[in-house]
């Protein structure tokens, strides 16, 4: 028998079931899928014969009750559902993985976690790669000094056809969260958003992509302070995508450049220079093994990412702490992503935490 039920949710054609979020469950020992929702029909069905779940619903609030899973993933990347369902989820004391990002506005999280809090519901965030063996490495090699002092922390996004507001919501997540994880929590913020070539006005707003909800800008920039004393940068321009997506961890004595994943791509600069062409020395490989050793790791079925959230969720039941990559997380992730509108709608930066709980898109005039 299997110590903990799993239910999954997702919805064929609006956001499907992102990037392995279902799957990895099939890989956590004393673990067992006992239901699927998908408004879909035949995505239902579909997804019920992936995951072997002996039980599919059309309404996932159905699944709840009837299942009673110990805990739900909720796998759908468009972003005007996480709210509900997780909510859902939630008030019946059912536990959380959930694709990212969080929600809508930042009094959508808010809710959630009040209701997470009142009834002792862990929720994790699909941040993969701070699930990666990698990712201590790269912690010791911090507090080993081997960059000397932190000072700034760099990343972009994908910078495609998504490039600006959309490109900061569904990817910048990742980077912004990586960034909070290494730099601290963020006390401010200021940004500029454009689009077209002028300053985000209200006549630029429209329905964003994936139900992000109101959105706006094809290119920006964003500052913010970090309190471990570090600064931050995020940019992200829309279709001039150059494979700069990731972060970068610049210091008094050396760099380290971050890609995203399981098995991230990672590399360490030992030059206070920041450059190669200045000081002759060279990138070193960065894997789970240490600087400049091969990777043991393997992931041939690309959810090692998923797979470890999975196992860390149950764990942090088990152990009644927070998940690695936790509710009050992806919290800050959207205040990050939010702080960047507010900081064009005020023309100047702005405190985080912010005192603005609604999407500041829908307070521009």
């Amino acid at each position: 028998m299997a110590k903990y039920r799993i239910g999954v949710i997702g919805h064929t054609g609006r956001g499907n079931y992102g990037h392995g979020v279902d799957r990895g469950w099939l890989h956590v020992p004393n673990c067992q899928i006992v239901g699927v929702a998908d408004a879909d029909e035949s995505g239902r069905g579909q997804a019920a014969k992936r995951l072997k779940a002996p039980r599919a619903f059309a309404d996932y609030r159905k699944l709840l009750d009837e299942t009673k899973p110990h805990i739900v993933s909720i796998c759908t990347r468009w972003l005007d559902q996480h709210h509900a369902m997780a909510l859902a989820a939630a008030e019946r004391g059912i536990h959380i993985y959930m694709e990212k990002p969080f929600c809508r506005t930042l009094a959508e999280a808010d809710e959630l976690v009040k209701v997470c809090n009142k009834n002792d519901v862990k929720m994790a965030q699909a941040f993969v790669t701070r699930y990666s063996p990698t990712l201590p490495v790269i912690r010791d090699l911090i507090e080993d000094g081997a960059i000397g002092q932190l000072i700034e922390l760099r990343g972009r996004g994908k910078e495609d056809r998504r490039g600006g507001g959309e490109d900061l919501w569904v990817l910048g997540s990742h980077i912004l969260n990586l960034m909070h994880h290494f730099g601290g929590d963020p006390t401010w913020c200021f940004a500029r958003v454009s689009q077209d070539g002028e300053p985000l006005q209200k006549k630029h707003v429209q329905p964003g992509a994936e139900g992000i909800g109101p959105l706006a800008g094809d290119s920006l920039s964003a500052v913010y302070g970090m309190n471990d004393g570090a600064t931050g940068f995020f940019g992200s321009v829309r279709n001039t995508a150059g494979r700069r997506f990731g972060l970068q961890l610049l210091g008094t004595k050396g760099a380290i450049d971050l890609t995203t994943g399981y098995l991230p791509k990672a590399n360490f600069l030992d030059d206070p220079s920041w450059s190669p062409g200045r000081s002759g020395k060279q990138w070193k490989p960065i894997t789970s093994a240490g600087v400049g050793k091969p990777e043991t790791v393997k992931d041939p079925s690309h959810l090692g990412g998923n797979i470890a959230a999975c196992i860390d969720l149950v764990e942090s039941i088990e152990e009644d702490r927070l998940p690695e990559a936790n509710i009050f997380e992806a919290l800050t992730s959207v205040e990050m992503i939010a702080s960047v509108f507010e900081s064009q709608r005020q023309g100047g930066p702005v405190p985080l935490p912010m005192q603005t709980r609604a999407n500041p898109l829908t307070l521009i005039k």
